[in-house]
This record gives C-alpha cells, sequence and structure tokens, in this order.
C-alpha cells in the first residue's frame, strides 16, 4: 500500500514541469498579462508549445513575436535603409498581421510627422503586391479623421491628413479624398479648420495641381474668398499668404515624391478610391488575437506568397538542390535560348499597354511622357505608331490630340520618323480596307503630321494620281489629307513646297507628265479637290 502510495506521488511529480508549463502560459494570455516569467522560463515554454503548432499556446506566442517583429521594424524605417526593410517586413506573415501593421504604423507617423512620405511610400510598396494592406491603412486613416474632425481634436486631424496627403501623392489614395477633406475644412471656416486645410494643401498641392488643376484653383479660390471675409485670426490669414506665395514658388519645398521615395512604378501602383462618406469596414478585430483553425495552411500559403514576393525558393533543401543541378539548369537554358515565341503574346500585352496609356492621358504630353516608359524591343517602334493611329481611327470625329502625340515622337528620335513614314506608306496602299470614319481620321492625321513635317514629303512618292493606280478610297484618302495640310499651311505655301526641288523629284507620280490621259486625269482631280494651282506646270506640258 505504502509502495503503491510513493509510485504515485513521483508520477505526480512527473507530470508537474508539464502542467506548470502551461499554467504559466495560460497567465501570459490573459488578459492582465502582467505576470513575469524568468527568460529560461519562457524557453522552456515556448519549446513546449512549439511540439505542437496548432495549439492556442502556439499560436499566441507566434502572434506576440509578429506583433514585435512588425512593430520593431516600422520604427526602424528611414530613407536610407527603406529598400532593405521592406524585404524583412515581407518576410513577415502580413496578410495576418495586416491589422498590427496598420495600427503600427499609424502610431509612429503620428509620433514623428516629418517621416511621413517614408511610411507613405513603405505603404505604397506594400500595396503593390498586397493592396488588402494599403486599402486597410487607407480606411483606418479616413475613420480615424472623420472621428477626430466631430471631436475636433486639432492634433490627430493634422496628423491624419498629413499621411493621407503622402499616400495621395504616393497614389495610394485617390485624390478624390483630398477634395473631400479639403471641401469639409473650408466650408465653415475656423482657425483650427484652416489651419489644417493650410498644412493639408502644403503637402498635396503639388499633386493636385498636376493632376486636377481645375479642382485646385477652386480650392485657391476658396482660400481667397476667406481670406476677404476675415472672420479668421491675423496668424491664420498670414498662413493662407504664406500658402499662396508656395504656390507661386510652384512648391520647391514641398515635391510630390521627396528624393530617394519614389520607388514604384506608376503602372503598378494600385489606387483605392475610398471617400470620406463612404461605409467603412476598419476591420478592428485584426488588431487582436484570434485562434485560426486552419493556422498551418494559411502560413505555407503565405510562405507561397512571400517566396513569389521576393524571388526565393520554398526551402533550404530546394536551393541545395538547385545547386547540384546548376549543370543541369545551365543545359535546359542553352536549348531554351533557341525557343521562339510564336504566340505573338509579347506583341499583344504591347498594344494592350499603349492602347490603355494612349486613352487614360490627360493631355499629350503626358501620353509621350508615359509611352516613353514603355519598355519596346528594338525593331518594335512601329508597333506604337500603329497603336496610335488605330487609336485615332476609332475616334467619331478626328482629334488633334493623336496628331500632337505623332508629330512630338517624330521630332524627339529619327526612329520614330522612320516608323511614321512606313506606316504612310503602308495604310496608303490598304486604304481600301477601311470604312469611310476611320479613312477620314486616318488621312487627317497624316496631313498633320505632312503639315508639321514630322515627316519627309518624300513620303508622297507612293501616291501615283492616275485612273490605273488609284482607287476611290485612295482618292478620298489623298483629298482629306491634302485638306488638313491647307487649313495648316495655306496654298500658296503649298504650291511654294510643291516647286522645291527636292519635293518635286518624289511628286511625279503625283504629277504625271509622261502621258497626257494620266496628266488630264490628276489636273482634274488637283482642280476637284481646290488644289488647281500645283497644276500649272502640267498644263503648260499638254500645251506643248
Amino acid at each position: 500500500m505504502v509502495e503503491s502510495n510513493l509510485d504515485g506521488d513521483k508520477e505526480k511529480e512527473k507530470e508537474k514541469p508539464g502542467n506548470d508549463a502551461k499554467a504559466e502560459l495560460a497567465k501570459l494570455m490573459s488578459r492582465s498579462g502582467g505576470v513575469y516569467i524568468p527568460p529560461s522560463r519562457l524557453r522552456a515554454m515556448q519549446a513546449e508549445a512549439a511540439k505542437d503548432k496548432t495549439s492556442p499556446e502556439y499560436q499566441r506566442l507566434s502572434w506576440d513575436a509578429l506583433r514585435k517583429s512588425i512593430t520593431g521594424i516600422v520604427n526602424r524605417v528611414n530613407i536610407s535603409n527603406i529598400k532593405d526593410i521592406v524585404p524583412e517586413l515581407f518576410s513577415e506573415n502580413l496578410i495576418r498581421g495586416r491589422g498590427l501593421f496598420s495600427r503600427s504604423i499609424m502610431k509612429a507617423q503620428s509620433a514623428s510627422l516629418p517621416f511621413s512620405p517614408v511610411f507613405a511610400a513603405l505603404v505604397a510598396i506594400l500595396n503593390t503586391k498586397l493592396p488588402q494592406v494599403g486599402e486597410l491603412v487607407l480606411t483606418r486613416l479616413v475613420s480615424q479623421f472623420r472621428r477626430a474632425f466631430k471631436r475636433n481634436d486639432k492634433i490627430v486631424c493634422h496628423s491624419t491628413t498629413t499621411f493621407l496627403a503622402h499616400l495621395v501623392n504616393q497614389g495610394v489614395a485617390h485624390e478624390i479624398i483630398a477634395l473631400q477633406i479639403l471641401v469639409l475644412l473650408l466650408e465653415r471656416p475656423t482657425d483650427d479648420s484652416i489651419e489644417i486645410a493650410v498644412g493639408f494643401m502644403r503637402e498635396v498641392g503639388a499633386y493636385l495641381a498636376e493632376n486636377s488643376p481645375k479642382a485646385n484653383s477652386s480650392v485657391y479660390e476658396r482660400f481667397r474668398a476667406v481670406l476677404n471675409e476675415g472672420t479668421i485670426s491675423q496668424r491664420v490669414q498670414y498662413m493662407i499668404e504664406v500658402l499662396m506665395q508656395v504656390r507661386k514658388d510652384k512648391y520647391k519645398d514641398n515635391p510630390i515624391i521627396p528624393e530617394g521615395l519614389d520607388l514604384v512604378l506608376e503602372e503598378e501602383q494600385i489606387t483605392h478610391q475610398i471617400g470620406l462618406d463612404d461605409e467603412l469596414q476598419v476591420q478592428e478585430g485584426l488588431n487582436i488575437f484570434k485562434l485560426d483553425p486552419n493556422y498551418l495552411e494559411n502560413e505555407e500559403k503565405y510562405k507561397e506568397i512571400k517566396a513569389e514576393i521576393l524571388g526565393e525558393g520554398s526551402s533550404d533543401e530546394e536551393s541545395d538542390g538547385e545547386s547540384e543541378e546548376s549543370e543541369e539548369d545551365e543545359e535546359a537554358v542553352a536549348e531554351k535560348e533557341g525557343i521562339e515565341d510564336r504566340t505573338s503574346t509579347n506583341l499583344v500585352n504591347l498594344r494592350r499597354i499603349i492602347y490603355l496609356t494612349i486613352m487614360n492621358a490627360l493631355n499629350y504630353e503626358e501620353a509621350v511622357h508615359k509611352l516613353l516608359k514603355v519598355q519596346i524591343e528594338e525593331g518594335d517602334e512601329i508597333e506604337l505608331i500603329k497603336m496610335l493611329i488605330e487609336c485615332c481611327s476609332q475616334e467619331r470625329s478626328y482629334s488633334k490630340y493623336y496628331g500632337l502625340i505623332g508629330e512630338r515622337f517624330s521630332k524627339l528620335n529619327r526612329v520614330w520618323t522612320d516608323a511614321l513614314e512606313e506606316c504612310f506608306r503602308e495604310y496608303y496602299e490598304t486604304i481600301h480596307r477601311y470604312e469611310t470614319n476611320r479613312l477620314r481620321n486616318i488621312a487627317r492625321f497624316f496631313g498633320h503630321i505632312l503639315a508639321t513635317d514630322a515627316v519627309s514629303w518624300a513620303v508622297l512618292d507612293v501616291i501615283k494620281m492616275n485612273e490605273d493606280d488609284t482607287t476611290s478610297s485612295s482618292r478620298i484618302f489623298v483629298k482629306i489629307m491634302f485638306g488638313e495640310v491647307v487649313e495648316a499651311m495655306g496654298v500658296k505655301q503649298i504650291s511654294e513646297r510643291f516647286k522645291d526641288p527636292e519635293v518635286k523629284r518624289f511628286c511625279d507620280g503625283m504629277f504625271p507628265m509622261d502621258n497626257p490621259k494620266n496628266t488630264r486625269f490628276s489636273i482634274n482631280y488637283f482642280t476637284s479637290i481646290g488644289l488647281g494651282v500645283v497644276t500649272e506646270e502640267m498644263r503648260e506640258y499638254l500645251k506643248v
């Protein structure tokens, strides 16, 4: 009997360490969490919890580690190390910890306003790969601004609007939110609301001036009206005057994106359109620990996402295997070098990018600027010009916008001039395939190009103005094209241009003097389209 009692005590003693670890871990998981645990004991607890990775204890420990890691990384970021910080941040599970990241970065930004551009750049980079992170940060900032505005909390309003301004500058937030905030602040002006509006405008003004000039002018008109009303204090009036001077100086001290923080390509950025009056899902529940029944599965999914973002292998074993098989890979690459893509996938993608860029630009200068950034392989330059002409032909009526783009390209590089000349010859020979409206637009496009000397008039050698070598479509094309040239240059200047020996030798086909029948046809045609003055030499030829 005594022996059995002793054995029972020994078993209890053996079970005691595991029970103590779980009990202490339960204290750690409690809401109060104020129990000190020695580091050695904590390590033992972590080792105990790690045995079962699906257990609540292990998930709680990993959650705490994630929170500390994200907070530490965010607090270390600055202009010089942001490129090194981003891979570290992607290494953490930002999908699970997006609530922690949002809270951490908003807290860090409010504590150090001069670093707002850096934090906005960090959010912009994450937003390109994980847009749900950028959307959550933006949603919480808008919600925070609304609450602070209702409570008349000037400090929080100022910090929030500063962060929002830089997110607009980075393209994470649409400019509509900036304009809505300005309307709200200027609707019923007080010293505090005008002060916040002035600070906000200094940060976002350069962006609005470039992307929404009309709205920007309206905002300054409102500032001017507030100044003239004189209902605000002299100090705030002086702030508005300083803002007006900043605008005159073109925001030289407040650029859209500071140097060293332009890290995201414009076409890669995902812009969120969140309005001030929208119903916002702040998702406060993401800030606190919740047991995940599919924890291991979700962690594996994020590892795959991380590997795709950072371009890593999934494990060290794979990297070892790759090094062993490097020779085989080299042979495979050598074989692939001989493979040619005959599906034209790259060409289709290139045309799609060019089309979207042309159609989304506000003016021809912006279109040219963006098109020059498109990666076009050598020899494919003509695809850009063809896409430009196709876009032009699809319009209901001709838009000078396309002609100005073509003209600007031809003056940038000889490559584009050659492409335009090649396109002129190609389109003239196939113009019979186009319906009347498309033909008209293409003709007016090339008329603009000729009138501005964007291409050499030597391209006119492709036109043979006689009954056999022309069709009704080609004659309509020439008529509309020269109509556009006459409108731009005038008949007198065109007549002088055709008398120029350099141009004249390329126009033998247009003004034939080899056969009286062809000569009469050309004289009758050009007289009928209002260019009889250029036929004088042919008329003299017939008299002889």
